[in-house]
């Protein structure tokens, strides 16, 4: 006798005992009975797969008994065409009809990657890519092939990302995560700049955004970047340098040790800011919320310097013999030459 027809007999048996009184209550039990599982465990359905596969899948992940009755319970029950592909987390306690249940009807299981502030474009693609059940399909991608797949018609992908904490499911691609990302930017950048101060030196949103990434990359507290920014837009609107060692830094790139030495203060790159004036031609950091609002709400006065004290906070000062001052009393390193 055939393997088949072994199968089939044994399935009509099975059918045939669930319709018998003493069946039926069997049946009842092992649907309601715990599976054998102590902690949760992860199971995947992959695409196309059957209720057939997914039961033999369950046997071997989370000790299923009988997948061949539970096979036929869903398929008389019309459960069993409703098989959705992803992963989702079967817990301790759950039996045979919660945990069905909870394949055709519950959350898949979710996954998180976090931009960080103050970080590089290129800091976040790593994380993204090193990030699990994710889809590579940017990676060794350059920039600009990226800016492309956004569709953006910008020249840097720097700072077009915003620093959030994203979730996606297995099997998502990173173009979907960057494509969130950078939607979100425009979103928040889009909100702030409708609600900007009067009298700004920007003449677009994203000179703001470049403004914030500065201010990002300059402060170490949260209640000091209105300073900050109101220190960075009256050098602006008066016709002086910038001269943020942050945007320094970032032209250096690769090459940068830790130090910044004369001779990078005299070196003219796009980003230094010490050489060239008004703003640098793309932000330098991925930049938040707090920042790109401190850039369009700056506050008032007259500080045109300011100087780490060395505990994460600045002194701020209206006059550059106030500056040299400070600068002597907390910067009690000189600059490398």
């Amino acid at each position: 006798m055939g393997k088949r027809l072994l199968a089939l007999l044994a399935g009509l048996a099975i059918i045939v005992a669930i319709t018998t009184s003493g069946g039926y209550l069997w049946l009842q039990r092992y649907l309601d009975t715990p599976l054998p599982i102590t902690t949760t465990v992860s199971v995947e359905i992959r695409q196309g797969s059957t209720m057939s596969q997914v039961a033999n899948l369950m046997a071997e992940q989370t000790g299923l008994r009988y997948p061949r009755a539970f096979t036929l319970w869903t398929r008389y029950t019309g459960m069993d065409t409703a098989v959705r592909a992803g992963e989702f987390e079967l817990l301790p306690g759950m039996t045979p009809r919660t945990a069905l249940a909870w394949l055709l009807e519950g959350p898949f299981v979710q996954y998180p990657v976090a931009f960080i502030e103050g970080t590089t474009v290129r800091d976040a693609l790593t994380t993204l890519w090193s990030s699990p059940k994710l889809l590579p399909t940017l990676q060794g991608r350059s920039d600009a092939q990226i800016l492309a797949a956004l569709n953006s018609s910008r020249d840097s992908l720097e700072g077009l990302l915003f620093p959030d904490t994203y979730f996606y499911t297995a099997g998502a691609t990173d173009l979907s995560i960057v494509r969130r990302a950078a939607r979100q930017l425009d979103e928040v950048l889009a909100q702030e700049w409708d609600l900007r101060a009067a009298n700004l030196p920007y003449a677009s949103p994203y000179e703001a955004l470049i403004m914030s990434s500065i201010i990002e990359k300059e402060s170490g507290s949260y209640s000091e970047r209105e300073d900050i920014a109101g220190v960075f837009v009256r050098r602006l609107q008066s016709g002086m340098r910038l001269q943020s060692d942050p945007t320094v830094i970032y032209g250096i790139g690769a090459s940068y040790d830790g130090n910044i030495r004369r001779v990078d203060l005299e070196t003219t790159t796009p980003y230094n800011t010490y050489r060239i004036d008004g703003l640098p031609p793309s932000p330098i950091a991925l930049t938040g919320r707090d920042a790109i609002h401190a850039s369009l709400h700056p506050k008032e006065g007259s500080f045109l310097y300011f100087v780490a004290r060395g505990d994460g906070g600045h002194v701020f000062s209206s006059t550059l013999e106030e500056h040299n001052a400070a600068v002597r009393r907390y910067q009690l390193e000189q600059r490398p030459q």
